[in-house]
């Protein structure tokens, strides 16, 4: 490895450690290697191995994507693919989203990538995006956009100021501990929108137990809870970062109401 290489690895490997607020020592006793070796790996003294760099990846939880990342920056290649979601051989894959969005019908689901934005979605979600200006339903939809938008989801949402404090909190812990600089910009962006800042969260009905969405629409305030589901053996990027957010009924009116509007 070039001293130039080993330098970037180094600076890559000390900022993912601070991202997960780990010591040297605390990550040299996870994956079992000596403080003093790692040291020097961080510091550029020493270069890492192929097999050291995915070590330590593991580790520190990288993403596939991040994994890669840290590859390159110790100068080797890439050993995760990828794929464009439309490519060919990725059709056990849209396959099998499909048949989860479809099998949910009528209720709302959706597929999204990293970036929380909208790849597939089935016959119930415009149900969510009923009344939302027409610029966030220009593709891609994006969901916090879309919910926390002053011209969205937000007018319709009767418990705004408690479900906005969770959707804000699972972006800011994505762009956390994802490190990805898109989720950070998106994290800025929805913060800048009216009264969010200043959101401290609202009254969770006692006995609860999920937070609902309750959502005025044209056949009355439904209210649901969602799932985040993913794959569990990625070794493709595209595939690591699908996310299906799937929308049940919270109640049997709510059941009942989108059965009987769907025809069900």
């Amino acid at each position: 490895m070039a001293p130039s290489a080993a330098t970037a690895f180094g600076d890559q490997l000390r900022r993912w450690r601070q991202i997960r607020a780990m010591s040297q020592v605390d990550l040299a006793v996870s994956a079992g290697v000596s403080p003093r070796h790692l040291s020097f790996i961080e510091t550029g003294r020493s270069a890492p191995s192929r097999e050291m760099v995915l070590l330590l990846a593991g580790h520190l939880r990288l993403s596939l994507r991040e994994q890669n990342a840290l590859l390159l920056s110790a100068g080797f290649a890439p050993i995760y693919e990828e794929r464009p979601l439309d490519a060919p051989d990725m059709m056990a894959v849209r396959d099998a989203v499909r048949m989860v969005l479809d099998g949910h019908e009528p209720f709302p689901a959706f597929a999204v990538d990293r970036r929380w934005n909208v790849v597939m979605s089935n016959c119930g979600a415009p149900l969510l995006a009923a009344g939302a200006a027409p610029e966030l339903l220009q593709p891609p939809i994006n969901v916090y956009r879309l919910s926390l938008h002053p011209q969205g989801m937000r007018p319709r949402v009767r418990n705004f100021e408690t479900y906005a404090v969770h959707l804000v909190a699972r972006l800011r812990h994505d762009a956390l501990t994802s490190g990805h600089a898109e989720l950070q910009r998106l994290l800025e962006e929805v913060e800048r929108y009216p009264g969010i800042r200043a959101l401290t969260g609202g009254r969770v009905e006692r006995g609860a137990v999920a937070l609902p969405l309750l959502l005025t629409t044209d056949v009355g305030v439904l209210s649901f809870i969602t799932t985040v589901a993913t794959f569990g053996t990625p070794f493709d990027v595209t595939v690591a970062e699908l996310a299906i957010e799937s929308f049940f009924p919270a109640d049997e009116a709510t059941a009942r109401a989108v059965r009987n509007a769907a025809g069900r």
